[in-house]
């Protein structure tokens, strides 16, 4: 059966019914597909792509030329889920106009459905404000916001004491009031959340933050394609990185050893071809 677009009715709708919101990043043509496929509800071309994809030691250093060549290569591959792209740290914080700009360049260039932009301040919910009244749809992300981690003390859980947890609370009811269609909450303990979410009518997407509305996870982290440390929220589904290292290193054995290629990798040509070619070489000494 064939899967209809997902759409912010859709996403509305499933809030309403109480239905999961599935979420996962993509980066490029083939992690696309794999969502695709896969029928998430929701892609996030995350600027997690910095580190995953690019090699970043954070988010920060990405700019917003990279991450269109990231979202078009995942707009080329999806075509039922609804295509979220990070705003990339450095191209909204100017000005309004500075970040309609930049969203109006996901939208027309790689054809994104919505943005996502983190924080809350005054600043953040004007850009929300702004973005939406220019006609793009945004995702919020509060809680843990890598973009700006060093003003929070780091990549560390938020909301655990009582200040922390009023804030995002009250960051939660601001985004949602200055217009943005759903919120994606990071790093927050799962009580939290559920003592919000009663609050609130727009759907939270959950990274590290227990059960919300629905949840995200990078695609690289979740099919164990990341090296290393990953954050205690992630599960792992599968194991691929050492796969992969397993078969480049088989395939690197077989050309050394002269087991690769086999004559069932080889095309067949006639002899008398051959013969041809080297009668016609030789004459040429």
């Amino acid at each position: 059966m064939t899967r209809k677009p997902v759409t912010l009715a859709r996403l509305d709708e499933m809030h309403r019914r109480g239905e999961q919101i599935v979420m996962v990043t993509a980066y490029d043509y083939i992690s696309g597909r794999v969502a695709e496929q896969a029928g998430v509800d929701m892609v996030l071309v995350g600027d997690s792509g910095a580190q995953v994809v690019l090699g970043y030691d954070s988010t920060v250093p990405v700019t917003v030329d990279e991450m269109l060549t990231l979202a078009k290569a995942v707009r080329r591959a999806v075509t039922t889920p609804l295509i979220v792209c990070d705003v990339p740290f450095g191209s909204t914080e100017s000005s309004d106009a500075q970040a309609i700009e930049t969203a109006m360049r996901f939208a027309k260039e790689a054809g994104a459905h919505a943005v996502k932009l983190e924080g809350a301040s005054a600043d953040r919910l004007s850009r929300i404000r702004a973005i939406v009244a220019a006609g793009i749809p945004v995702v919020a992300h509060i809680g843990l916001t890598p973009q700006t981690a060093t003003a929070l003390g780091g990549l560390r859980a938020q909301g655990r004491d009582e200040a922390s947890a009023l804030r995002v609370a009250r960051e939660a009811m601001a985004v949602q009031d200055a217009g943005a269609f759903a919120i994606v909450v990071e790093a927050v303990p799962a009580e939290l959340v559920a003592a919000i979410l009663p609050a609130l009518s727009i759907p939270v997407i959950g990274i590290g933050a227990g059960a919300a509305d629905g949840q995200v996870l990078v695609q690289h982290d979740l099919l164990g394609i990341t090296e290393g440390h990953t954050a205690k929220f992630v599960k792992q589904y599968a194991a691929l990185h050492a796969d992969m290292v397993a078969g480049v290193t088989a395939y690197a054995d077989e050309v050394r050893s002269g087991a690769f290629p086999a004559a069932a990798h080889t095309y067949a040509v006639r002899a008398e071809v051959v013969e041809a070619v080297r009668a016609a070489l030789e004459s040429s000494d």
